[in-house]
């Protein structure tokens, strides 16, 4: 019996696209399958397996390293992963022991960048069949679960801002070797300043379109492609989709668009805000709402009245709010991500929502009869992982619900209303995420503590670095 058929790890959708899966690699004459599982940061690991072996890999899974759950931004391990339970009391990430990748089929994907090569994401289990409790894809799948079992599917749109440069260098001389290494050099493709300008539009024309077509291709819901404010800054959203969908979309995207960019000479990143002259910060916005499972209908969508959505959805509202600091630390996971955080700059600086408000943390779109009401939250980085950011939407929202939380009114001047700031560094809003009893009830304690200590490993590091502000303010004066 395959470990698959043992342990239940697929549903009969799953079944039935792994046979046509291996009809479609001997079709198309696929040689290699690229099997991916998402780690703690929201980034792609895995391996590639040739097409020989895909029906064991199906079956079977793969092997995966567990310590690349144990890891910081810089690849470090950040717990003693050589000694007993892996300095978090399990056993099974003992000597960096191997744990298994379960493709899904349900995500197998053609990559139109590269030639003859198959796509599939993973979950990520041990031996023993059970699934590893800091694989955020099943984790959220468990909060999607609690939601389905209050009758609502998860509906979200993706509002995604970064950076497209030139690659000039690639530093790749051995001396740039290191964790991590230096960055690449680049140059600019637009100047930027001029917001939705159409000729910037063709000055990004020729890498949008190598874009738009490889990601149509990949089955992405691309919705725009658009010119942001900044010197080469872009932003293209998604259309809405349902549950996991969304996350799944998320991930790859990023991927993708790296992949592509790259390819082409290209350096495209998410980081919030480079280190560059003049850069503008990219953002995350998320826009989401909930449908009720057995009509369709939006459960946001207000009946004839002054809210700018339904009672569901504004308990819904006020639990983003509640746990807003907290889930910070889901939605601008990065040091980086909080030079955000700035009042006047089309970004929030605040708890606070507002009807339709881009200087508000939530701008609510809403009206009688408009089935698109809905909540954007514009707390989010472009870096956060995915399953995360949603999970910890969707466990305020469920808890504002279940305790009828009143969100308060719309703030017309959200950068004057008086308001609870939001977390101004990454320590902050980890130290509210340690103590929110809802993130620690529904991610589990042993996640929150899990996350917390690897995002503390990069804030030590952080601090131990001697930064160009400190030798111009300190070298020369005393």
């Amino acid at each position: 019996m395959s470990f698959v058929d043992k342990h239940g790890c697929w549903n009969d959708g799953q079944r039935k696209a792994a046979s046509e899966i291996e009809n479609i690699v001997r079709g198309k004459e696929l040689e290699v399958i690229r099997l991916s599982a998402v780690d703690q940061h929201g980034v792609l690991r895995g391996k590639t397996v040739m097409a020989a072996e895909l029906h064991g890999a199906l079956q079977n899974g793969v092997t995966f390293v567990s310590s690349l759950l144990l890891k910081d931004t810089s690849h470090r391990s950040v717990v003693p992963v050589f000694t007993a339970g892996a300095g978090l009391g399990l056993r099974e990430f003992e000597g960096a022991a191997d744990i298994l990748m379960i493709p899904d089929p349900l995500s197998f994907k053609i990559l139109p960048w590269a030639p003859h090569t198959g796509w599939m994401l993973c979950d990520l289990y041990f031996a023993d069949g059970r699934p590893v409790p800091f694989a955020t894809r099943q984790l959220y799948r468990g909060i999607l679960d609690r939601l389905h079992s209050q009758g609502f599917d998860f509906v979200a749109g993706l509002e995604v801002e970064f950076h497209i440069y030139k690659l000039e260098n690639p530093r790749l001389a051995p001396g740039d070797a290191g964790q991590p290494g230096p960055a690449p050099e680049v140059s600019l493709l637009t100047q930027g300043y001029q917001l939705l300008t159409e000729q910037l539009y063709d000055r990004f024309d020729s890498i949008y379109e190598i874009l738009r077509a490889d990601l149509q291709a990949l089955g992405l819901p691309l919705r725009s492609m658009e010119v942001e404010i900044g010197p080469s800054q872009a932003e293209f959203t998604l259309r809405p989709g349902l549950n996991l969908d969304s996350a799944d979309a998320m991930v790859l995207l990023r991927s993708a668009v790296k992949q592509i960019c790259r390819r082409h000479g290209y350096h495209a990143t998410f980081m919030c805000r480079p280190r560059l002259p003049n850069a503008c910060s990219s953002g995350w916005h998320l826009h989401q709402s909930l449908r009720d499972r057995n009509t369709g209908a939006g459960a946001f969508v207000p009946a004839e009245g002054p809210a700018p959505l339904s009672p569901t959805g504004m308990h819904y509202l006020g639990g983003l709010l509640a746990h807003a600091a907290a889930s910070t630390a889901f939605a601008t996971p990065t040091i980086n991500g909080y030079r955000r955080y700035r009042p006047y700059a089309l970004a929030p600086d605040r708890v606070i929502w507002g009807r339709d408000n881009r200087g508000a943390m939530v701008r609510v779109l809403g009206a009688p009869g408009d089935a698109a009401s809905r909540i954007e939250n514009r707390i989010g980085e472009p870096a956060a992982n995915p399953y995360l950011y949603m999970g910890s939407q969707i466990l305020a929202g469920l808890d504002g619900m279940a305790r009828r939380l009143d969100p308060g009114p719309s703030a017309d001047t959200p950068y004057e209303t008086q308001a609870p700031s939001l977390p101004r560094t990454l320590s902050e809003a980890l130290e509210a995420l340690r103590g929110d009893a809802c993130y620690r009830e529904g991610f589990g304690d042993s996640f929150v503590d899990y996350f917390i200590r690897i995002k503390e490993a990069e804030i030590q590091r952080f601090n131990l670095e001697v930064s160009e502000w400190e030798q111009r303010e300190y070298f020369d004066l005393f």
